[in-house]
């Protein structure tokens, strides 16, 4: 059932391919997998490199979160290697697979929970559907160049659909049809000297396809490194310097870009395959990177404390990508209005008040606790504590408006 044939038949319009693409669809391989064998599925079946198969499955697993559910629903259509059909098949009685019903099912139930977090938003706002449009495309464009070599036997009732509306030798969308062996003779006679003048005689099997021959290894992973290596470095440079889009996410996203054209480029010019052991632990950091709003945190490393005396000493925004703010208020002359906030990536933050003031204040931690001014949280992702606050003299103090967000770290408002 894991033999391949090189026929073809001339394809028409989307339709068609869609058609023929389930027709000759992947087969899952028993040897040569990492998980359940849907990317080597798909390696084996139109001859591309399976560590760019898997780079793609994790990349939009990571930017935009399509990555898993696509995976999971190959696991379902695509049947393994010996099976008459995928296990979604078998699950409503189109034939038999070696996946059970059940584990078919658990599948099934996996995959809507995991869609709709797919399809309900991600940090990268449209990223699942951007995914989903660039796989339905790739994909298309893949088997109208490729679709016609290396197809897999047909499965379950898509093969008798195949033998049904075939011609003698070919099924439907290429797909060959096993012709029944030649009957018994019981007087030993050779059956093809029955045959009289004139009748056709059988096609000869297709030729098969030469394997080609071995590439050279080239050094594409080596410099691939490199340039990935100096994109990171300079791109690091300027977040930390402050320049506006050079934010952590951008920075990792831009090495795996380029880690991703590089494995692209070794496929073809052999290589590169090691590249994904940097790839994918960068790809579960971008992950990470993306879970705390660490957009808004720049302005270097270091502790920062400031005490100003006056209204015009206040800076409008204190920030800090690693390290502790520590903003003491209580040294403050005059009646001007204050309003000031303080971002940290990885560290806390503290704010001393004078006692009779009146303080609004909007205080956030994604990772951390937070004091703020009596009013406590503690957590992953606690929403942030908005509130007023009088102080002790009730309403007339000096009016102070305060937001303090930490990205890892605990926030503190307090009076003295």
């Amino acid at each position: 059932m894991n033999t391949t044939s090189n026929a073809s038949k001339h394809i028409d319009g989307f339709e068609d391919t869609v058609k023929d693409f389930w027709v000759s669809r992947p087969r899952r391989p028993r040897h040569g997998r990492k998980l359940a064998g849907v990317a080597a599925g798909v390696s084996n079946r139109y001859g591309v490199d399976p560590a760019v198969v898997r780079v793609a499955f994790v990349v939009l697993t990571v930017f935009g979160g399509i990555g898993l559910p696509l995976y999971l629903l190959g696991w379902l259509l695509f049947a393994e290697e010996g099976d008459e059909t995928s296990g979604a098949e078998s699950l409503v009685g189109r034939g038999r697979s070696s996946m059970s019903k059940g584990f078919a099912l658990l599948l099934c139930v996996v995959l809507v929970p995991l869609s709709g977090w797919a399809f309900a938003g991600s940090w990268i706002d449209g990223g699942a559907f951007i995914g989903l449009a660039l796989v339905v495309a790739g994909v298309y464009l893949l088997h109208r160049g490729r679709g016609h070599a290396r197809r897999p036997e047909p499965t379950g009732f898509t093969a008798g659909y195949s033998s049904a509306i075939g011609s003698a030798e070919q099924g439907a969308w290429g797909a060959p049809v096993i012709q029944a062996p030649a009957e018994w003779d019981a007087l030993g006679a050779d059956p093809q000297g029955w045959r009289m003048a004139g009748a056709a005689e059988p096609a000869p099997p297709p030729p098969t396809e030469p394997s080609p021959p071995p590439r050279r290894k080239s050094k594409i992973g080596f410099a691939t490194l490199g340039v990935a290596l100096a994109v990171g470095g300079v791109g690091a440079a300027l977040a930390v310097g402050g320049e506006p889009w050079f934010t952590p996410t951008h920075v990792v996203g831009l090495v795996l870009a380029v880690l991703g054209a590089g494995m692209v480029a070794g496929s073809f010019l052999g290589g590169g395959r090691g590249l994904l052991w940097l790839a994918v632990p960068l790809s579960l950091l971008g992950l990470a990177v993306g879970t705390f709003p660490t957009e808004d945190f720049r302005g270097g490393f270091g502790n920062l404390h400031a005490t100003p005396s006056s209204a015009e000493q206040v800076l409008p925004r204190y920030d800090r990508t690693a390290g502790d703010i520590r903003l003491d208020l209580t040294e403050l002359s005059g009646t001007a209005p204050v309003e000031t906030s303080l971002h940290n990536g990885a560290g806390s933050i503290t704010v001393l008040v004078p006692r009779d003031a009146d303080v609004t204040y909007t205080c956030e931690a994604s990772l951390g606790n937070v004091d703020c001014l009596g009013r406590e949280g503690a957590g992953l992702n606690t929403p942030a504590i908005r509130g007023v606050d009088t102080g002790t003299a009730g309403t007339g103090g000096l009016d102070i408006t305060l937001t303090a967000r930490a990205g890892a770290g605990n926030v503190e408002v307090l009076r003295d």
